[in-house]
């Protein structure tokens, strides 16, 4: 299953079923786990760790020292969970001392080609990446968000849970769950109603999103009196709690 070609290292673990093709290099201190498909000419450095069934394309970098001045050797890591795939050219770093110490990607993302994906990073499940989208370091994706071809993302933005951000868009601020946004900078344009009921959420619970949305972008109400309106409604629906919490624990501050 490793091509002759390949180089792996002797301290490296990979499962028995693994597939690594020619040219390839694998690194010690990098664990692969089974069902796992790595292309030809991809480079993997640890400490990493790879979960079962991914599909890893050709001239990807995994495991990569971080991008970050501040790096000064430190034996950060890299975790990646379950079938995942990773299309070609993407760039996958590990984290940082003065961060997390960890880059994480969850199970079952579809991660398109020249995506970057920079230092203590985490990235939840079932996301998607479109072509060139790039996150800074330290920015959180909430599981399935869907990230438009081109798009960036500002370092410790916090990308929120079923979003949806258009192509080409800047992202300087967090991006409340639910929500479709665009632009640069970008700019709320909508409840992502289509991508929750493809999702099976209930048309009560969307419309009990549509009208919390409404609160917070359409009646020209401070952020905080808007959660003060949110509380009133926001036991009826986990989603609207959902919604009221992100944006009341958010940091740096919410697009709007």
């Amino acid at each position: 299953m490793i091509d002759e070609r390949a180089i792996v290292d002797a301290k490296a673990s990979v499962a028995d079923d693994v597939s690594i093709g020619p040219y390839s290099i694998i690194g010690p201190d990098v664990e692969i786990g089974a069902g796992t498909w790595v292309g030809p000419h991809v480079i993997i450095k640890g400490p990493c760790r790879i979960g079962q069934d991914n599909r890893i394309f050709q001239f990807s970098s995994i495991g990569e020292e971080p991008q970050d001045k501040k790096y000064n050797g430190e034996p950060t890591r890299l975790e990646i969970g379950d079938r995942n795939v990773i299309r070609e050219y993407c760039t996958l770093n590990r984290g940082t001392a003065q961060g997390l110490g960890y880059t994480r990607v969850g199970n079952d993302n579809w991660i398109m080609a020249y995506v970057h994906v920079a230092h203590d990073c985490m990235v939840g499940d079932n996301t998607i990446f479109a072509n060139n989208a790039t996150l800074a370091g330290h920015v959180n994706i909430e599981d399935y968000a869907i990230l438009g071809g081109a798009c960036l993302i500002h370092q410790f933005c916090t990308i929120g849970t079923h979003s949806f951000i258009g192509m080409g868009s800047a992202i300087a601020k967090d991006v409340p769950p639910y929500l479709m946004v665009s632009g640069q900078p970008a700019q709320p344009h909508g409840l992502n109603a289509e991508g929750l009921r493809r999702r099976g959420f209930s048309p009560e619970a969307i419309k009990a999103l549509r009208r919390a949305y409404k609160i917070v972008y359409r009646s020209g109400l401070t952020v905080t009196k808007a959660l003060e309106q949110l509380a009133e409604c926001k036991d009826a629906f986990a989603e609207v709690a959902a919604f009221a919490e992100f944006i009341a624990q958010s940091e740096r501050g919410i697009v709007r």
